[in-house]
């Protein structure tokens, strides 16, 4: 290290957001929730409102398997604004598998539909 140049000390940075350097330039998104363009807004919605029908029938092992498929779902979009194309292929067999029991739902048709089903 130059003799010219200053001596720094970061303590705990944690939840900081900081830059060092005469060009730098920093962006923060500590503590924002993902940008979510307007089909993963859709498919969010639509993830809600078939979990709570799953919650008015009777629960198997089809139907919890399903509700973890869109647990997750939800839980990616609303982490980073959007569910990879493995989360999705494995909602859509989640949903061939529960069909028969789910398609009087219109919730489960708006769903199967945004999977492109």
């Amino acid at each position: 290290m130059a003799q010219s140049e200053p001596n720094v000390h970061i303590g705990n940075a944690q939840g900081a957001t900081f830059a060092v350097g005469d060009n730098a330039n920093v962006t923060s998104h500590y503590g924002t929730t993902a940008s979510r363009d307007q089909a993963a807004e859709e498919l969010l919605r639509a993830v809600k409102e078939l979990r709570a029908d799953l919650a008015r029938i009777q629960a198997t092992e089809q139907i919890a398997e399903l509700d973890t498929a869109l647990a997750d779902t939800e839980e990616e979009i609303t982490r980073t604004g959007t569910a990879p194309e493995g989360r999705l292929q494995r909602l859509r067999d989640r949903l061939d598998d529960t069909q028969a029991v789910l398609s009087l739902f219109a919730s489960f048709g708006t769903v199967a539909g945004l999977l492109g089903m």
